[in-house]
């Protein structure tokens, strides 16, 4: 049994996201069953009528209660959504342990680490528990053991040129 294939975006450009949707939007196309997971953007793209349409080959989670991303919380906020991510981060070791899906994007997932909600262990064997299901990670910081866990990384940046007259 093969195991599945770790991707990881990340960088302080924009596009880590869409990419992994784009990602996902080709692993439908080829028959396979895509789950993502969001993490610190509140309810993120959950209730949107378009991301309803994709069901089920695409199904979409998001265990955050608040519309704000969790940099704009209170401490007493991030608190309680803490416990709600924990929540998320336990549904995606449920999905990985039952083969729900081939594909399963934990869309800034590496942040929860940043933000001291996960540590890099616990996402480490996660990783480590996938099976044949693939994984893409993505987020702006990348610790070192998790990047040596993947098998592609891509790097995202901004680069702005200047127009010399």
């Amino acid at each position: 049994m093969d195991k599945g294939l770790v991707t990881i975006f990340t960088g302080d450009g924009r596009g880590k996201t869409s990419a992994a949707i784009g990602r996902a939007l080709q692993a439908a196309d080829a028959g396979q069953r895509v789950v993502i997971i969001q993490f610190l953007k509140g309810k993120g793209l959950k209730g949107s009528e378009f991301v309803k349409r994709l069901e089920p080959e695409i199904m979409l989670f998001c265990f955050e209660k608040s519309d704000e991303s969790f940099d704009n919380l209170t401490e007493e906020q991030k608190q309680e959504e803490t416990r709600n991510i924990r929540n998320g981060l336990a549904y995606a070791n449920k999905v990985l342990g039952t083969g729900q899906c081939d594909l399963l994007i934990l869309d800034e997932v590496l942040g929860l680490i940043e933000n001291g909600i996960v540590t890099k262990e616990e996402l480490i064997n996660l990783i480590d528990s996938r099976e044949e299901t693939s994984l893409i990670l993505t987020g702006i910081h990348l610790e070192d053991e998790i990047c040596f866990k993947a098998d592609e990384v891509s790097k995202i940046d901004t680069i702005k040129f200047k127009i010399w007259d």
